[in-house]
């Protein structure tokens, strides 16, 4: 079954970041699958280090279908390209036979949106001279495409990890624009453990003497690329959980070969004594694939808008930043997932429920880690299809918890009944 892509980039023209400074031209890179009916768009927000290419596509417009290839390997962590294949797609939870389905390339990434590695005024890249974003910059260039796509009010949003942050950004920032939102594995901001490991993975960056103070894009071989793959393999052990990390690597030792470690981390004194563990090797494969796609400034540009983001700022609380937000919300979270906890959903759900928002928490028992909202889809499609087409009453929503008055009937529908009602 084949669908409509349109895969452009827009001019928006002159944007105002929160920061209070411009760009005079700011381009956004997206893809939009299915057709537009009027009352049918769902926008899908990438996470950290993700692109506009949500699903499958051939280059340039035209058809699609699950035959197709994409331009960038499938790395699920990494999300470079068809990141949400599984979900996203004729057929699937969200249905682009049904839905006009549109991802942006949020400003300050590389994947075709402006940012640090794109050109400037004077011809050269902007470097550390770009502006500041933040995830509200995020979603105010989102509206603004969508207005040049001629989508108005949005059927859903959808996000997963700071994509959620985004989604929950719509409802507190344009309330009237859209139905439902869907944050998937997601806060209402990090706690100060993940702020402090995104710190230390700033700080690889900007101590690797090739990131000259972001000036690095005259020569393709001064990039700092160990400091963008130390951070990198930070950010890998903070989407994994202990259980798939002793499953996946246990202590096991890898054979040394190939380039995996080689040139980005050459070996350190007593390498040739002490085993070369699985688990290196597979941060090493991932660091250096890694900077073959991804700009560094962009990763410092990105991760500080996800520490900056919290829901509550300007308001008294979650909730009453929710105040004004009339639809229905569905949260997704990971009983492994230690960089958004269910704790963390379901405090959020509770922020919803404060606003007298139908809601519905979705907890999902894995051991994926962070990475279960990626490598998991046979748990996430169904109550994620069922709220995009009945909201909160949908049966894969619901009927876990529909006679349970400590966990709000309808309204929470964990895995586990028990997890919050003790």
């Amino acid at each position: 079954m084949s669908v409509a892509v349109d895969r452009d980039v827009r001019d928006l023209g002159e944007f105002r970041f929160d920061c209070g400074e411009s760009v005079p031209s700011l381009a956004v890179a997206y893809e939009a699958y299915g057709e537009f009916d009027g009352d049918n768009a769902i926008l899908v927000c990438h996470a950290l280090t993700g692109s506009q290419n949500v699903a499958t596509h051939r280059s340039g417009r035209g058809a699609a279908d699950d035959a197709d290839t994409i331009d960038a390997p499938h790395d699920p962590a990494g999300q470079a390209g068809a990141w949400w294949n599984d979900i996203v797609g004729p057929g699937k939870a969200v249905d682009t036979t049904e839905y006009y389905v549109v991802c942006a390339n949020v400003p300050g990434s590389c994947y075709g949106t402006s940012g640090p590695a794109s050109e400037a005024p004077d011809g050269e890249p902007w470097g550390t001279d770009f502006p500041p974003v933040t995830v509200g910059d995020w979603t105010r260039a989102q509206r603004r495409l969508l207005d040049d796509l001629g989508v108005g009010r949005l059927h859903a949003v959808v996000g997963g990890s700071v994509g959620g942050m985004n989604a929950l950004d719509w409802a507190q920032r344009y309330p009237d624009d859209v139905r439902r939102v869907v944050p998937v594995a997601a806060a209402a901001r990090l706690d100060p453990q993940c702020l402090g490991i995104d710190a230390v993975a700033r700080r690889a960056i900007t101590s690797d003497p090739n990131w000259n103070g972001g000036d690095y894009y005259g020569d393709e071989q001064d990039r700092p690329d160990q400091g963008l793959g130390l951070a990198r393999q930070l950010g890998h052990v903070m989407y994994l959980s202990k259980a798939s990390m002793a499953d996946k690597f246990g202590r096991r030792s890898a054979v040394r070969g190939g380039s995996a470690g080689g040139e980005l981390f050459p070996a350190d004194p007593g390498a040739a004594f002490f085993p070369y563990r699985d688990v290196e090797s597979y941060l090493d494969y991932q660091a250096e694939s890694f900077v073959d796609r991804f700009d560094a400034n962009s990763y410092l540009y990105l991760t500080r808008a996800m520490d900056d983001y919290d829901l509550a700022e300007g308001y008294e609380s979650d909730a009453a930043a929710l105040g004004a937000f009339e639809g229905e919300a569905l949260l997704l979270s990971f009983t492994g997932d230690w960089h958004f906890t269910t704790e963390q959903s379901e405090a959020l759900a509770e922020a919803f429920r404060e606003s007298e928002v139908p809601v519905a928490h979705h907890v999902v028992d894995s051991d994926h880690g962070h990475d279960a909202f990626l490598v998991e889809p046979e748990r996430v499609g169904p109550p994620l299809r069922d709220f995009l087409s009945e909201g909160v009453e949908g049966k894969a929503v619901s009927d876990t918890a529909e006679d349970d008055e400590d966990v709000g009937g309808s309204e929470y529908a964990p895995v586990h009944n028990s997890l919050f009602s003790g």
